[in-house]
């Protein structure tokens, strides 16, 4: 088979003629102790034999062609007795450091280097090895593919493919790899100019946080090919020019896992023999385009990219610029000129490329045109920039080829009567929009002072009825309006740490007022659904309540966004957090239970009849009920409570039911009709926790879905029972029996209460007076209670959400029924 070499014109040879006559002496003994291949074709450098500038390694298929190139490099290319023509190197080892005129042989030494050993200086190492002695088995393998192995008794040392040129063949990768001990990256370098294969100045590599290909200049982001789809395996929304044609021709492949990110293309073509199927070959040329050398396809083409002045067709623009200002029209193209008052600058440096030279020109304010010199014509390579004038002619062959900065042609001048009706209709628009945009300002302050005035006259009660407490505050009749300046600092800037909870309305903080004042702070949530008009009718509501038992509004907060109400602070938080813990109901005595349990009637009577206006709260629970220092129930969070006038009938019906699931009267969740029996039905539920300790929602029965209320009615009204089973063991073995059996009358009492305010017709319910005659009267004969309401599940089903009180502690663990965060209330006065 012929074997024939690359053509001349592909490579630059450099010669340096330094050594010794002892150096040559040394190189010769070693080479004439090396085996020389034979003449027959081999794909194996076996250790000890040695590839002579002569020899050639061919592939087994006979594609692939590895040997000296003009000399001067080891390269791999296509074999041209193969295919049409020689082409481009398709690898190229120890790129940037060139052989000498006459190099010796391509070898593996003893210690299983792979070097080239020349007649006059150094060898050149292609692999070093892996620092561990060999037993003769090393050799190196040209395959099929035109990857060059370097293999030991199997086991793959190092591969051509791992150390890539400006060439990517079909099978090999862009990315990065870490299953080895090294973590390789794998990406294409141009050469310095067509025929130096030293490495140039643009990059290929593969984003794979991106899944794009990325064109840089010396490290600079130049051009983006577009994001690969993961399904189509086609590039989407990109902008390389031939896309379609690229499509059509290449498969691509992506691997992303823990030990490889990485791309590769494969090729194919109905129209080629099989066996030509993998007859492709990527160059990257020195100015970063990317062309298949064996197909004349462009895979990458960028048009006018010069990182600086254009962004279109997936070209970068870098932050970076000249010091003066170049104009966006200004251009950089290759012209024939002639210079007059040449002043040029020679860089001599061998490692600048015709884009580096450019670029260099472009930052340079003062230069006008730039060219880039080899050493065969002028002794020396490097740049050359003209700060003179350049004169543009038709000239013949190459001569005066320069790149020239063109500048943008100057923009026509408008005539005065334009410029004059521009600057008038400019202007006109320009005071239309001031003028509205302060008018809008003026009418949100003005709708603002309004609301912050109607905040400010609320009719607060100036005295106290037997049922009404004012406490002991001098600003009980005002409320106060506080900075969201002063509300921030005095949250720490809501901090976490002072978060306490969060509900319907949202979240809620524990804030310190720059007087010393502790205080609660609930935040209208942008997600809450409530806006200005519930939060104000909110606000006007709880401004009307005074009583001991409700827990007490100190201010407000409107500014700007910011909605915010200010209450006065529970240290004990709220009552759940007490009594379904294991810890702390221990420290709730009967006596404790007691005064919680009518606390909460004086607060709900309070509600219902003594206050100017009726109010039913609709979720009332032991979550909304807090506690005050010396354990003082107080009831809060009237965000979903009704109004009516005192003489109205206190009784409605809504289609939107809120609330909680186990507190909800069996009336309100079936049909949505409340009254104030439908809080009555609440506070028998609680009445039933605070003395048992339980939840209601859970169930209490292996047969039969029970919850509290009906398995305390079982145990009330079953005679070989003892009802107090349900005192809470925590009361019923210590405080309960110290304090004797008045203590256990009570509890009973409680027990029987509750389970009349829980009964299933709201007829047979007590109203909150007579709820408070029986607690406190204890000669008062009670009735018997009837059936509850207690099957789970009687009234449908539904996810619920309720607002909550500002602690948060409430543990949702139950399935809630037809509950939205509502607000309705009524902005009506009291007489």
């Amino acid at each position: 088979m012929e074997i024939m070499e690359p053509q001349n014109k592909q490579l630059l040879f450099f010669t340096m003629i330094h050594s010794t006559a002892a150096a040559v002496l040394a190189v010769i003994i070693t080479i004439s102790q090396l085996h020389p291949l034979s003449a027959a074709t081999t794909n194996t450098l076996n250790q000890g034999d040695a590839l002579n500038p002569s020899d050639y390694l061919v592939s087994t298929n006979g594609r692939f062609v590895m040997g000296f190139m003009n000399r001067s490099y080891l390269g791999i290319w296509f074999n041209s007795s193969v295919y049409d023509s020689t082409g481009h190197p398709v690898w190229v080892a120890s790129r940037d450091r060139p052989l000498f005129q006459n190099p010796g042989a391509l070898t593996i030494d003893t210690s299983g280097k792979l070097k080239i050993l020349q007649d006059a200086g150094d060898p050149v190492e292609i692999y070093s090895g892996n620092g561990n002695p060999t037993q003769g088995n090393v050799s190196a393998v040209l395959e099929d593919s035109g990857n060059l192995v370097i293999k030991e008794k199997g086991e793959v040392l190092w591969q051509s493919f791992d150390h890539p040129t400006d060439t990517l063949l079909p099978g090999m990768k862009l990315g990065f790899s870490n299953k080895t001990r090294e973590e390789k990256r794998w990406k294409l370098t141009s050469w310095l100019d067509e025929e130096n294969p030293a490495p140039g100045a643009f990059t290929v590599e593969w984003d794979y946080s991106t899944r794009q290909l990325l064109v840089k200049m010396r490290e600079s982001v130049f051009w983006r090919s577009g994001v690969l789809d993961a399904n189509s395996r086609k590039f989407r929304a990109t902008r390389a020019r031939f896309l379609d044609e690229v499509h059509r021709f290449f498969n691509f492949t992506t691997v992303s896992d823990p030990g490889e990110e990485s791309f590769s293309y494969e090729f194919y073509d109905e129209g080629l023999a099989p066996w030509r199927s993998n007859e492709s070959q990527w160059v990257m040329g020195y100015q970063g385009t990317i062309q298949d050398a064996r197909t004349q396809i462009m895979v990458l083409y960028f048009e006018n990219c010069d990182g600086n002045r254009n962004e279109e067709n997936g070209c970068e623009r870098w932050d970076s610029g000249p010091t003066c200002s170049r104009r966006p029209g200004d251009r950089m193209l290759l012209r024939a000129a002639r210079t007059f008052g040449l002043s040029d600058v020679r860089n001599r440096n061998l490692n600048l490329s015709l884009a580096d030279c450019k670029e260099l020109c472009w930052r340079n304010c003062s230069c006008n045109g730039v060219q880039v010199r080899d050493g065969d014509a002028w002794n020396f390579r490097g740049c050359i920039f003209y700060t003179g004038t350049l004169s543009f002619q038709d000239l013949r062959g190459n001569e005066g080829q320069v790149y020239a900065i063109l500048p943008a042609p100057p923009s026509p001048k408008p005539s005065k009567t334009w410029i004059w009706i521009i600057v008038g209709v400019t202007g006109g628009l320009l005071i239309m929009v001031t003028g509205f945009l302060l008018y809008l300002r003026w009418r949100r302050q003005k709708l603002h002072e309004k609301f912050l005035k109607e905040l400010m006259t609320i009719d607060r009660p100036s005295d106290a009825s037997p049922h009404e407490d004012n406490g002991n505050s001098k600003d009980d009749n005002s409320l106060q309006v506080y900075t969201a300046l002063s509300i921030t600092n005095a949250t720490n800037s809501f901090s976490l740490n002072n978060k306490l909870g969060e509900g319907g309305f949202g979240p809620v903080y524990m804030g310190k007022l720059k007087e010393g004042q502790e205080v609660a702070v609930k935040r209208l949530s942008r997600t809450s659904g409530q806006g200005l008009v519930e939060f104000k009718n909110e606000l006007i509501l709880i401004a009307k309540l005074q009583h001991s038992n409700l827990v007490r509004l100190l201010g407000f907060c409107v500014q700007g966004e910011e909605r915010m109400l200010v209450y006065e602070y529970m240290p004990n938080r709220s009552l759940d957090s007490f009594i379904f813990d294991e810890s702390k109901r221990k420290m709730l005595g009967w006596k404790a239970r007691f005064n919680i349990i009518e606390g909460i009637a004086q607060g709900l009577l309070y509600l219902h009849k003594y206050s100017r206006v009726r109010i039913i709260h609709r979720d009332l629970k032991v979550s909304n009920i807090l506690l005050d220092k010396d354990m003082n129930p107080k009831i809060s969070d009237f965000g979903m409570a009704r109004i009516f006038k005192p003489d109205d009938a206190a009784q409605d019906n809504t289609r939107r039911i809120v609330g909680t699931y186990g507190y909800m009267s069996p009336e309100y969740a079936a049909e949505g009709t409340f009254s104030v029996k439908s809080d009555v039905y609440s506070f028998g539920v609680i009445v039933l926790e605070i003395v048992t300790g339980k939840k209601n929602h859970r169930a209490y029965h292996s047969d039969r879905p029970l919850n509290l209320a009906g398995y305390a009615w079982e145990l009330w009204t079953d005679d070989d029972s003892d009802a107090l089973e349900l005192l809470d063991p925590a009361v019923n073995g210590s405080s309960a029996g110290e304090e004797g059996d008045g203590c256990r009358d009570e509890a009973l009492r409680c027990i029987n209460i509750g389970l009349l305010c829980v009964q299933n017709d709201p007829r047979d319910r007590p109203v909150m007076g007579d709820v408070l005659s029986m607690l406190t009267n204890g000669s008062q004969q009670l009735p018997m209670p009837l059936q509850p309401a207690f099957y789970l599940g009687r009234y449908g089903g539904g996810t619920s959400t309720s607002s909550e009180n500002y602690t948060g502690e409430e543990e949702h663990q139950s399935k809630r029924l037809f509950s939205v965060n509502e607000l309705s209330l009524s902005t009506m006065r009291p007489r």
